[in-house]
């Protein structure tokens, strides 16, 4: 008996604290979401998110003053956010799949509001030396998918066949246009964002001066019959590929600008390579569905620190190797401060003028 009085003592007491001790989990869920402004997207840091090395994030993160961390656990790094511009910061991971689930993980978040917020992509990207040179920033209209294919071993494509790479639901190499009538944007090939406001954010940015190095104008030099690849670095509109194969060379080069023009009806002008940006927008559009975000406030900005293809001097694998190695990538530095150069405009635009953008897109205000 005496052990069983004390039992039911201890069982008493512990049930009293319990009863007193507050609901953390309860109080977070009911707590106000958190408005959000503006979604800053990367794809990678280097090493640490400050100090070191710097990758797609550090400069956001220091240049935005996102101070505030938020534990992001179900994705690929934590959350930084400025409490009074309403800027959050975010870095996806590099890939289709890690970008989309990343945004998604931060749609379905109930500790933001995002039903407002502007997203923009700021991120680095290969460039086609016919259309600009390294350090230069691109605004996109068109995003097309370059991984949803068809395809047989070039060694084993009948002789006729200018590739063994080919759109789904079709026999052949652009053959045959009846793809279209049942499958054009089905699987993800190709999203048209919103050109108005695209637009609207080159308009903002087209004269920033960009950073140029030495190392950079050596490269160019050698881009002698590509006009465009030799300029100083420059803001251009130009629409983005998204592939999870790094892949370089003039044939896949011709390849990325068929294909987007395919996809697109002819609208799309191959200038820019990534990974990303598909699976980021798919994403998107379910939550835009979910009324969780407006996918129309989506805009995606990538700069160049690499050419797609290599000078006519070099074979493609050569061109390759230098740009893998120590010395690679020319443009690299510049590509990042470009990326928040002319990035940074449209963000601080928005949210000093918050009182008019929150509900009105900008092109629409006079």
């Amino acid at each position: 008996m005496k052990y069983s009085y004390r039992l039911f003592l201890f069982l008493g007491l512990t049930a009293l604290l319990s009863a007193c001790k507050p609901n953390t989990s309860a109080t977070s869920t009911d707590a106000q979401p958190i408005e959000v402004k503006v979604v800053v997207v990367n794809m990678f840091e280097i090493g640490e998110d400050s100090g070191d090395k710097a990758g797609e994030f550090q400069m956001w993160k220091q240049g935005q003053k996102l101070d505030t961390r938020y534990p992001f656990p179900q994705s690929f790094h934590d959350l930084y956010f400025n409490e009074k511009t309403g800027v959050l910061g975010m870095v996806t991971g590099m890939g289709t799949a890690r970008s989309a689930s990343a945004i998604m993980a931060l749609g379905l978040d109930p500790r933001f509001d995002l039903s407002k917020a502007y997203w923009l992509v700021a991120g680095i990207a290969g460039v086609d030396p016919h259309d600009a040179s390294i350090g230069s920033a691109v605004w996109a209209t068109w995003l097309v998918d370059g991984d949803l294919a068809h395809e047989i071993d070039a060694r084993e494509a009948p002789k006729d066949w200018k590739t063994g790479y080919f759109p789904l639901f079709s026999h052949g190499p652009y053959t045959d246009k009846t793809v279209k009538d049942t499958s054009h944007q089905s699987a993800g090939e190709v999203f048209k964002i919103n050109g108005e406001l695209a637009e609207w954010a080159y308009q903002l940015t087209k004269d920033t001066p960009l950073t140029d190095y030495p190392a950079m104008q050596k490269l160019r030099a050698k881009y002698v019959n590509y006009p465009n690849a030799q300029l100083p670095p420059f803001v251009l509109k130009g629409d983005h590929m998204a592939a999870a194969t790094f892949w370089h060379g003039k044939l896949l080069n011709e390849w990325a600008n068929s294909w987007s023009k395919f996809w697109s009806d002819g609208e799309a002008n191959f200038v820019t390579s990534g990974m990303e940006d598909t699976g980021t927008y798919q994403s998107l559009t379910y939550l835009d569905r979910a009324g969780k975000v407006d996918k129309h406030r989506f805009m995606v900005l990538r700069t160049a620190s690499n050419y797609s293809m290599p000078p006519d001097s070099l074979s493609a694998a050569e061109n390759l190797e230098m740009e893998s190695g120590e010395n690679g990538y020319a443009g690299m530095t510049s590509s990042l401060e470009s990326a928040y150069s002319v990035g940074s405009k449209v963000v601080d635009e928005l949210t000093s003028k918050w009182d008019v953008y929150k509900d009105t897109m900008p092109y629409v205000v006079k």
